[in-house]
């Protein structure tokens, strides 16, 4: 039988095993079960579940190791690794000439969500229960606008850094950020039906079959990349898998040698390995490498890596940990989930001069759950795309990265020594300022 006394090369083995069977049987769920269809409820989601529910956190009777939680530190590191060898060479002048309001509301969305539910954890639900740790509001957005890869990153940064129920608690969040995400957008959706606030609306039943499923008939499937290797050197597959698992190694390698010359400096491997991908995309770009370098199968192995973490992310919660914040995790979510519609629906009524809700849908399922939940409600809203959403926002999201990964880098470090305050106060005094620019270069839309 399975030994999880010791663990060895087998286990890791068994363990993608067991993950894999779940994820095909999250993916069953989600052709068959009607249900689950219509709440967009993706199969890592699903498996993350089924494991939690029956394996060791749960149930105990799939013999799963007690090293989830570290599978999915290294799944972030890979994500993020491989995020800069596909990421478009765009310049900042063009990104501000062409979607300058839907990035200040993408900004000032990311910034508002962290600053106002962790001010919110500090000053009113650590009055009522005083023992909580002072980063306790901020799982919420952890969870909420970063979902499980942000979880899982902060929640490992914690663990180095001395609290080891972050992990479980940022995962719960994130789970619940996906329910919210979906059941939220479809009561906003038939909000917006109704007072005809929708340019291009479709009912769930008009939707095609494969956004449904998830399934691509023959006619519709588009190829996962290019062959940019001869298979008689190296594979491609093979070629880019490498080059992420270098670029990760090089993250961790990099933040092994910090923590040793400066300990109180923890810098998260998935944020070394997001530089280190920065910088390697600089070298490729200025030699011939880029010409080898497909940027649709790195990101397909981004998505595979995602997938995989959400899955071993959400088994890994320790259920014990949830049912001991329960209180005040649920005055949390409640008053987090009416702090992120607010700000979702008050700046997306003003910041975007055509198509505000399909806009602003696309948000509330981005900041909620994750970008797929925001493209499945966009969907719904507008079938064919033409409202140039996801193109905006996809376009924005460039010099947003930066600060996202800064601010997920070094929200442990501050409030760890004591300064987590001070880093939301300049979150929110940050958002103030792109509010004004934006009103001075006359994106401010007022709407009755």
């Amino acid at each position: 039988m399975i030994d999880l006394t010791q663990f060895t090369p087998w286990t890791l083995f068994t363990d993608l095993g067991f993950i894999s069977i779940l994820l095909l049987v999250g993916k069953f769920i989600r052709v068959k079960v009607k249900l689950i269809q219509q709440l967009f409820i993706p199969p890592s989601l699903i498996a993350g579940l089924l494991g939690l529910a029956f394996g060791p956190n749960g149930l105990g009777w799939i013999p799963l190791s007690n090293d989830l939680g570290t599978y999915a530190a290294i799944l972030i590191a890979l994500v993020f690794g491989a995020l800069p060898l596909s990421s478009p060479n765009v310049s900042m002048k063009e990104v501000a000439k062409r979607v300058g309001p839907m990035w200040a509301y993408a900004q000032v969305g990311m910034l508002l969500q962290w600053a106002l539910v962790g001010l919110f954890g500090l000053y009113v639900i650590k009055l009522i229960w005083p023992d909580l740790n002072d980063a306790f509001g901020i799982m919420l957005p952890t969870g909420f606008y970063g979902g499980h890869g942000t979880a899982a990153a902060i929640g490992s940064a914690f663990e180095g850094l001395g609290w080891d129920e972050a992990r479980s608690l940022g995962m719960t969040t994130a789970t619940v950020g996906v329910i919210c995400s979906i059941i939220g957008g479809l009561l906003m959706v038939k909000w917006a039906a109704k007072h005809k606030q929708t340019a291009f609306i479709s009912d769930f039943d008009d939707l095609p079959d494969e956004l449904r499923s998830g399934l691509l008939p023959e006619d519709k499937r588009d190829s996962i990349g290019e062959a940019t290797t001869s298979s008689i050197s190296i594979d491609t597959l093979t070629f880019h898998v490498a080059l992420v698992f270098v670029v990760a190694f090089l993250g961790y390698m990099v933040s092994q040698t910090v923590k040793v010359y400066y300990p109180v400096l923890e810098l998260p491997v998935f944020s070394c390995a997001f530089i280190i991908g920065l910088v390697l995309k600089k070298f490729f770009d200025a030699t011939t490498i880029s010409r080898y370098i497909c940027p649709q199968t790195t990101q397909r192995l981004s998505s595979s890596f995602t997938d995989m973490l959400v899955a071993c992310g959400v088994a890994s919660i320790k259920l014990g940990v949830i049912v001991k914040y329960a209180l005040p995790l649920i005055v949390l979510i409640i008053a987090g989930v009416a702090i992120v519609w607010c700000i979702t629906f008050f700046l997306g009524r003003r910041l975007a001069k055509t198509f505000w809700f399909e806009r602003m849908i696309f948000a509330w399922g981005w900041w909620t759950g994750t970008m797929g939940m925001g493209i499945a409600l966009l969907r719904i809203v507008d079938p064919k795309l033409s409202s140039k959403a996801m193109d905006d926002y996809a376009m924005a999201y460039l010099p947003i990265a930066p600060i996202e990964i800064l601010l997920i880098t070094f929200v442990p470090i501050l409030f760890v020594n004591g300064l987590g305050v001070w880093l939301l106060l300049a979150c929110l005094v940050l958002s103030l300022l792109i509010l004004l620019l934006a009103w001075k270069m006359g994106w401010w839309i007022t709407r009755s």
